[in-house]
């Protein structure tokens, strides 16, 4: 069974660069046709998809966070992570990571909450 565990700081202050890390277990990043998420839930908000990495590597972001968004991998770890640079109080949220196949989502990380304060 394939187990996703997010990891990173609780806290971040405005302006810096949020970094989580998602570790897979179970499987792996590269095989074919599995696609690796980040995605967010602001409080009292819906789920907000912000992108992906697939097995081959390749990349796809979130329109609205393209520009402040990017997602990696590092397969002798089987780790995927998000950066999302200059944060604001409005990217306070609890992110999640998750593996897709097609447009089936397989299985979800617990989730951890990022706070953006001062």
């Amino acid at each position: 069974q394939v187990q996703l565990q997010e990891s990173g700081p609780g806290l971040v202050k405005p302006s810096q660069t949020l970094s989580l890390t998602c570790t897979v277990s179970g499987g792996s990043l590269t095989t074919n046709s599995y696609g690796w998420h980040w995605i967010r839930q602001p409080p009292g908000k819906g789920l907000e998809w912000m992108g992906r990495i697939n097995y081959s590597g390749k990349t796809v972001y979130s329109a609205s966070l393209k520009s402040r968004t990017s997602i990696s991998r590092d397969t002798s770890k089987n780790q995927f992570t998000l950066q999302l640079s200059s944060v604001t109080p409005e990217d306070t949220a609890v992110y999640y990571c998750a593996r897709r196949f097609d447009f089936t989502w397989l299985d979800w990380g617990q989730g951890t909450q990022v706070t953006v304060s001062s």
